[in-house]
């Protein structure tokens, strides 16, 4: 099974894709926000483009696990972009994801990289931790309505 994971941020939404067995995430591309029907169009094209049946989103909860603003924010952008889609969007916590693509970016590189590219590592961390472990909490599965 294919999955896409999203990092959105306020001015970009990092991707990541995994292989077609579901196993190993890579960073594919990172979306310049524009508006949400766009963005969530732009997604949608990839989810057909790449017959991918799940789109995880990362969920920044608080260091204590607690849902803050931010959290209560990629919950309303994931429930709005399901309505969008045909296949389900699940939540996965994105706590130090930003950092651990940071990390990444200098092992391999060793200098730091454009916000682009680590939005969509950062995606590719959040993917691949749902790989590993593929238990979405159930209350944060969105279908689209029918």
């Amino acid at each position: 099974m294919r999955v896409l994971a999203l990092d959105p941020g306020e001015r970009r939404v990092g991707i990541a894709i995994s292989d077609p067995t579901g196993a190993v995430a890579r960073p594919l591309q990172t979306l310049a926000r524009k508006s949400k029907e766009e963005d969530f169009a732009a997604i949608a094209a990839l989810v057909a483009e790449h017959d991918v049946e799940l789109v995880v989103i990362g969920r920044p909860l608080s260091l204590d696990g607690t849902e803050g603003p931010q959290a209560r924010r990629a919950a309303r952008y994931g429930l709005a972009l399901a309505e969008h889609l045909p296949v389900p969007v699940v939540s996965w916590d994105e706590r130090f994801t930003t950092a651990e693509a940071e990390e990444i970016i200098c092992q391999n590189r060793g200098k730091k990289r454009g916000k682009d590219e680590l939005d969509a590592i950062a995606a590719a961390v959040i993917l691949q931790r749902y790989l590993d472990t593929k238990k979405p909490d159930p209350s944060y599965i969105w279908r689209k309505q029918i």
